[in-house]
C-alpha cells in the first residue's frame, strides 16, 4: 500500500471527499443507511462468506450468556494461512446501546471483501495482513435493544441476571413502555406551583428548569416505568448485568471500586471467548474496538498510575496514527482515556495494549460537530432544527396522557431511543467509511519485514563474512516496547543454516559500514532479536562462516507479528 505515514501534511489530503464507489460491483450488497439486528448482521456475514469463500472464513468463537453465537470472520488473501501474517482484531457492540459500532465493523468486512482484486490498496492490505472481525460482542443486549422498548443509553451491559437493588430478587423492576411507542421516554407530572420545571409556551415539547427562587408547574418523574416491587423506586433493577468493558485482566478492579466489573476478569463468557482467541493468535499486532459517542480516537492508559506501561517508543507510534486519524475523522479528537475522558479499569483496548503488547485504539463514534459539519456548538435550538428539518420528527414521540398506578395522571413522551448517541441513518455510510479508513491506516502500519541487503565477502581460506539487513517498512515494530518491557510473546529469530559449513561467530552491527560487531555469544547461527525489527528501521547482523566455496546458505527470519522470510545465499568470491 502507498506509504501514507510520511508526514501529517501529506496525510491531510486523505481527509477530503471519498471517491464514488460504483466502479466496484459487490457480489453481496448491503444498505448502509440503516441499522441491523443480530440475526440480520449474522445473515449478512454468512452471505458475504458465500459470495467470497476464497477470502472469508466464519467461525463461532464462543456463546453469549443466553447462548447466541459470537460469529467472527477471518479475512485474508486467497490461499494464505491467516496465522502466517500480522493480524488485526476489530470488534463492535460490546455496549449494545452503542449500536453503530456493529455497522462500522461489518462495513470493514464488506469493504475488504468487495474491493479485494478491484482496488490496489485493499488488495495489498489483504495480501500482507489478516483481519479477525467480530461485529457483535454483546448479542444478547443488542437483541433486547432492538426488539424491546429501550432508551439510547440502556442495555449497555450484558444480560446477566443480577440483583441490582440488593432486595433478594432479580430483574424485577425494569422499564415499561407506557405509551406503546417502542421507546422508553419521559414521565412528567403537572403540579401547578409545586414543581421545578416549566413547559415552553411556544414549543410544548420542551421543558426547562424553573428559575432559582421560583416554583414551576411540572415535576420530572424519570424514565417510563412503574414501581413493580413496591420499594418506592422505579426502574432500579433491570435485566442489564455487567459492563463487559470493565471485565478484562488489564488493570481489572472489583465491583466496589468500579461498578459493573463482574466477579473476576473474563467472568463474562463473551469476554472470555475473545480473550482465549486472542491469546491463541500471537500474530495479532493491532487491535480496534468501536463504541459511541463523542467523536474520539482513544488510547490507554485508562488510569494515571498506568502511564509507565506505555513506553515512549510506543507512544510515538500511537501519536503518528492518532494524529492522522484526526484528519481522516472530522470533529474527532485523539485523546488519552484517563487524561481526557475518565478513569477506566479493566477496559478491552487497554487490555490489548498492556497484556497483548499491541497497538490498540477505541473509537467513540459520532460527535456533535457532525450535526451541522461546522464549528457550531449544538444548542437546544439548533438541535431541534436538525431533528425537525433533517430527521423529520422521527426521533420524538408526542406527549400523551397516561394513568400511572403510582403517580396518577401523567404525561409520557419525548425523545426516543434513536434521538442521541446513534449516527443519523442518512449519515451512517460516511461514518462507516471514514472509520474504516482510519482502521485500514492502523492496519497498514503493522510490520512488513523483508531481507533488504545481503553481502558475501571471502576473508581467508574457507572463512567468509555474510552481512544481512532486515528492514521493516512500516511504523509498528515487530515487538513493541511494551512487549519487550513485560516479556510478552517470543523473540524474533534470525537463523543462518551453513549447510556443509559452520557458523563460527556472529554479531549485530550499528550500520551497514560498521567495522565492529556486538558478538552473539550463544548460538551464533540462531540469533535472538528481543527488540524485534524496529518500525521504519532495520536490524543488521554479520555472520562469520567456515565453509568451502560454493556452499549454499539459508537465511531464515521468524517472528510472531511479521511474515516469516527465507532466502538462500551462495558463497562465491
Amino acid at each position: 500500500m502507498r506509504q501514507i505515514m510520511i508526514s501529517l501534511a501529506a496525510a491531510a489530503s486523505l481527509a477530503g471527499p471519498v471517491l464514488a464507489q460504483d466502479f466496484v460491483e459487490p457480489k453481496h450488497d448491503i444498505a448502509w443507511n440503516r441499522y441491523y439486528d443480530v440475526e440480520q448482521v449474522h445473515d449478512h456475514m454468512r452471505r458475504l462468506a458465500r459470495a467470497y469463500p476464497q477470502l472469508i472464513d466464519l467461525e463461532v468463537i464462543g456463546k453469549s450468556g443466553q447462548g447466541r453465537d459470537l460469529l467472527m470472520a477471518t479475512i485474508t488473501a486467497p490461499g494464505d494461512d491467516d496465522r502466517s501474517k500480522p493480524a488485526m482484531w476489530i470488534d463492535g457492540g460490546i455496549h449494545a446501546n452503542e449500536i453503530q459500532g456493529v455497522e462500522v465493523a461489518l462495513y470493514g468486512l464488506w469493504y475488504l471483501a468487495t474491493h479485494y482484486g478491484q482496488t490496489d490498496d485493499i488488495t495489498e492490505l489483504l495480501d500482507d495482513y489478516t483481519f479477525y472481525i467480530l461485529p457483535i460482542v454483546n448479542p444478547d443486549s443488542r437483541a433486547v435493544w432492538f426488539s424491546e422498548p429501550s432508551t439510547s443509553s440502556n442495555h449497555r451491559a450484558n444480560q446477566m441476571p443480577i440483583d441490582s437493588d440488593r432486595d433478594g430478587q432479580i430483574d424485577e423492576d425494569s422499564w415499561e413502555d407506557l405509551d406503546g411507542d417502542g421507546s422508553i421516554t419521559q414521565m412528567w407530572k403537572h403540579v401547578p406551583g409545586d414543581g421545578d420545571w416549566d413547559r415552553d409556551e411556544d414549543d410544548p415539547r420542551i421543558f426547562t428548569r424553573t428559575e432559582a427562587g421560583k416554583r414551576g408547574d411540572w415535576r420530572y418523574l424519570g424514565r417510563e416505568g412503574v414501581d413493580n416491587d413496591g420499594d418506592g423506586r422505579v426502574n432500579e433493577d433491570s435485566t442489564d448485568g455487567h459492563d463487559m468493558n470493565r471485565n478484562w485482566p488489564g488493570d481489572w478492579q472489583p465491583d466496589y471500586v468500579q461498578r459493573g466489573a463482574g466477579a473476576y476478569p473474563f467472568s463474562a463468557p463473551e469476554t472470555r471467548a475473545i480473550g482465549e482467541f486472542c491469546y491463541d493468535h500471537p500474530n495479532l499486532a493491532a487491535f480496534q474496538s468501536f463504541h459511541n459517542t463523542g467523536g474520539m480516537i482513544l488510547r490507554g492508559p485508562g488510569t494515571d498510575y498506568r502511564q509507565g506501561v506505555y513506553p515512549r517508543a510506543d507512544l510515538r507510534v500511537y501519536d503518528r496514527i492518532g494524529e492522522v486519524g484526526e484528519l481522516l475523522l472530522p470533529y474527532y479528537n485523539y485523546w488519552v482515556i484517563f487524561d481526557d475522558l475518565y478513569n477506566v479499569h479493566g477496559g478491552e483496548a487497554t487490555w490489548a495494549a498492556e497484556a497483548l503488547g499491541i497497538i490498540s485504539f477505541t473509537n467513540e463514534l459520532w460527535t456533535g460537530g457532525k450535526y451541522f459539519q461546522r464549528d457550531v456548538r449544538p444548542t437546544q435550538e439548533n438541535l431541534w432544527l436538525f431533528r425537525d428539518r433533517l430527521q423529520f420528527g422521527q426521533v420524538f414521540t408526542d406527549f400523551t396522557e397516561v394513568e400511572h398506578p403510582q403517580y396518577g395522571d401523567i404525561l409520557v413522551g419525548g425523545l426516543n431511543k434513536w434521538s442521541s448517541r446513534s449516527t443519523p441513518t442518512f449519515m451512517l455510510e460516511e461514518e462507516c467509511h471514514r472509520n474504516f479508513g482510519f482502521t485500514s491506516l492502523h492496519a497498514d502500519s503493522m510490520p512488513k519485514v523483508t531481507f533488504d541487503r545481503v553481502a558475501v565477502e571471502k576473508m581467508a581460506g574457507n572463512l567468509w563474512s555474510v552481512k544481512v539487513e532486515l528492514t521493516n517498512e512500516k511504523i509498528i515494530p515487530t515487538r513493541t516496547a511494551r512487549a519487550q518491557q513485560a516479556g510478552i510473546g517470543t523473540n524474533d529469530i534470525l537463523e543462518l543454516d551453513a549447510g556443509r559449513g559452520s557458523v563460527v561467530a556472529s554479531g549485530s552491527m550499528r550500520n551497514w559500514f560498521d567495522t565492529q560487531m556486538s558478538e552473539t555469544r550463544h548460538e551464533p547461527g540462531r540469533v535472538q532479536l528481543p527488540g524485534g525489527v524496529p518500525g521504519e528501521g532495520s536490524v543488521i547482523h554479520r555472520f562469520l562462516i567456515e565453509a568451502p566455496e560454493g556452499t549454499r546458505l539459508t537465511l531464515k527470519y521468524t517472528a510472531e507479528k511479521a511474515m516469516n522470510q527465507e532466502m538462500t545465499v551462495e558463497l562465491r568470491d
